[in-house]
């Protein structure tokens, strides 16, 4: 088909289909077909979902950025978003999503939030995301710079509430508040539905209450809150809560009646407390549950058949332990299967990752690391039964005894297990020089394999599949739910 039957199919499309088209590209590359010709042009007003973000402006060569880059790309999100904004097609009065993705710089936030403001005025916006970042990532920031980057966002956030009040997304990072600051934000941002705090503070370690009517996801990632309070999250389904620092219970749930996925991860050291599950999650009935350990010290501390942790665990679907430490007996997992009646998915994840951790000797002493990392659970496998488990995945897996002891444990318990995937060690690109200097025994020929299943299944009266799969060959849906939830 020759060149201009192609652009006169094109042509022919009606408007709104191109527009379909056009929303479904980057916005800088959406706004460039503006220059093809005057349709086109007339076009690219009329975009429903304004997705303007800098690391579209940025070099691909982050994540660290020199001054004048963050600068250049700033000034080119503030161009962007006052010049889209601007021309818009005055017919076209619903904005399906408006998201924007700026550094806290200068005076470039301040135009930005007149562009949203004047818009919300003017235009409904269905969903409006704030993603603000500071110049500093977090390894960076010192005292000084959290106060700092804290009050430009305060003042930003107080100059413009009809913008801020029309968000549903706000993703904030590297900020120290004062006391009452995050909750005006929750009181100006009646409409949010996603809130994501990262390495914020108010500067000592102080109590987060939360209380709101729409928001369903929240993040708190290495903040120092002595404790979060969910006090009233009538609409909350999804939590992840990370690095807290204390190991006294550091959450409390109120009134969440629709929360069903929780992520929990942190660095146990040397000093911090065994946390009953039973007690961190009391009050709520999860369905997807995942588990960080950071390749550190195991923080859960086994626990007995009682009635609060069936309570916990009776609505389970889904539990993934990530970056368990290497060499450590699995068994004490198996009270989490013994309590959870309804699992159907068990992911575990073995893995010393080399470049997050700390592995000098003199560093982790000072730190008061742990050095045993283990945990130990008595009650054997045989003395229960789960009808409902049908897929244990493994990754890191190596032809250790401990490793094989526990999966006959699992398929003596789990007797409608169907699959069992085996997986190598995981490896990033960071630390695979490293990684090759540690020993591990996978199985990688047939028969190395074969000798593996007769370990495991011995004696056993089983009908699962055993699989090998090599990390070269994992599989999109394993993928996936190992980052989930």
């Amino acid at each position: 088909m020759g060149k201009g039957n192609r652009d006169d199919m094109l042509s022919n499309l009606p408007d709104d289909i191109l527009v379909n088209i056009l929303d479904r590209l980057d916005v800088t590359y959406a706004v460039r077909t503006s220059i093809l010709s005057r349709r086109w042009s007339r076009l690219s007003t009329k975009l429903s979902r304004l997705t303007i973000s800098i690391l579209d402006f940025l070099p691909r060569n982050g994540p660290i950025f020199e001054i004048d880059e963050v600068v250049r790309s700033n000034a080119a999100v503030v161009e962007a978003t006052t010049s889209i904004l601007a021309h818009r097609d005055s017919t076209r009065k619903t904005i399906h999503l408006l998201s924007m993705t700026f550094f806290l710089k200068d005076s470039d936030h301040i135009s930005i939030g007149h562009a949203v403001a004047k818009t919300m005025a003017t235009r409904k916006v269905e969903m409006a995301e704030f993603n603000i970042m500071t110049e500093r990532d977090a390894t960076q920031c010192d005292d000084d710079n959290l106060a700092s980057y804290g009050k430009k966002f305060i003042l930003f956030f107080d100059a413009f509430p009809d913008a801020f009040g029309g968000l549903t997304r706000l993703h904030l990072e590297n900020l120290r508040f004062g006391e009452s600051d995050i909750t005006n934000v929750l009181i100006v941002c009646k409409r949010l539905k996603d809130l994501r705090l990262m390495n914020c503070d108010s500067g000592e370690t102080t109590t987060l209450q939360v209380d709101h009517s729409q928001l369903s996801d929240l993040a708190i990632g290495d903040c120092l809150f002595a404790e979060l309070l969910l006090n009233s999250v009538p609409k909350l389904t999804r939590l992840a809560f990370e690095g807290w620092i204390s190991f006294h219970y550091p959450l409390s749930v109120g009134d969440a009646p629709l929360l069903e996925a929780v992520k929990l991860n942190n660095v146990a050291l040397s000093w911090h407390k065994m946390v009953e599950l039973s007690k961190f999650l009391c009050g709520t009935s999860v369905r997807d549950l995942k588990l960080g350990f950071k390749c550190e010290k195991i923080w859960v501390q086994p626990e007995c058949l009682t009635k609060s942790l069936a309570s916990v665990f009776r609505q389970l679907r889904f539990v993934n332990l990530d970056e368990i430490p290497e060499g450590y007996d699995l068994t004490w997992t198996l009270f989490i299967l013994k309590a959870a009646p309804l699992l159907k998915e068990l992911y575990i994840t073995v893995w010393d990752h080399l470049c997050k951790m700390v592995t000098d000797e003199e560093k982790r002493k000072e730190r008061l690391f742990s050095e045993e990392k283990g945990v130990e659970w008595e009650s054997s496998a045989s003395d229960f039964h789960h009808e409902n488990l049908v897929t244990l995945v493994i990754f890191g897996f190596q032809s250790e005894e401990y490793m094989v002891s526990y999966i006959r444990r699992v398929m003596e318990a789990a007797t409608n297990l169907e699959e069992v995937f085996l997986y190598h060690r995981l490896a990033c690109r960071k630390c695979l020089d490293n990684s090759r200097k540690q020993p591990f025994k996978f199985p990688w020929t047939k028969r190395q394999r074969l000798s593996v299943k007769k370990r495991i299944t011995d004696g056993i009266d089983s009908f699962a599949i055993i699989h090998f799969p090599t990390t070269a060959g994992l599989r999109s849906d394993h993928v996936a739910k190992k980052n989930y939830p």
